[in-house]
């Protein structure tokens, strides 16, 4: 793929979330798991230069964060249901950081695609303020997406390919495995 896409919806029976909430590699291993996603891709989203690779982002200057876009069949899985998943898998609350990943690609941030999406997301974050599930207040934002540009090739499906790494077995592994002791029954297959 080269060049952003627009903020067009899908057509047919999908929808897309853009989301971002630390290291692209850890949500794609988590929501490839999940029932009702159909694709999953680890990319930039919400920043002013066009066409960054993953070495501008990680430089601090081009405003991206790391996201995934994550497509969806709706009749299996809502959006809702997406970013409770999303909010569990991340730290929410702690502002451009998650564990030692440190800047403002790691952010947390939901890319609202309608006017739906965004009162989705208002109603699920609001939900998770009420919870306290996180002890602190939620620092993600919620804008509208505007462009999407993807990842390099090695950045996709990384876990999977790569799980000998070090990170793979210290940061996703873990999260990986909490995600799905936390949604076994929503699993594509049954837990390892």
């Amino acid at each position: 793929m080269s060049g952003g896409t627009s903020g067009t919806r899908p057509t047919g029976t999908t929808e897309v979330a853009t989301l971002g909430g630390g290291c692209f590699w850890c949500l794609d291993a988590v929501f490839r798991d999940l029932k009702g996603v159909t694709a999953v891709h680890s990319g930039y989203a919400g920043g002013h230069v066009e066409n960054p690779s993953y070495e501008m982002v990680c430089g601090k200057r081009t405003g991206h964060a790391e996201v995934v876009q994550v497509t969806f069949d709706p009749a299996v899985i809502s959006y809702e249901d997406l970013l409770r998943v999303f909010f569990t898998i991340h730290d929410p609350t702690t502002k451009d950081r998650q564990g030692n990943d440190i800047g403002p690609q790691y952010r947390s941030i939901v890319l609202h695609h309608s006017p739906e999406q965004k009162a989705a997301a208002e109603r699920v974050m609001a939900e998770v303020t009420a919870q306290d599930i996180w002890g602190a207040p939620l620092v993600t934002e919620l804008v509208p997406f505007d462009r999407y540009w993807p990842g390099e090739p090695e950045h996709q499906d990384y876990f999977a390919r790569t799980p000998w790494s070090g990170y793979c077995q210290v940061v996703i592994a873990p999260k990986v495995a909490k995600f799905r002791k936390l949604y076994a029954d929503r699993l594509k297959r049954p837990a390892a």
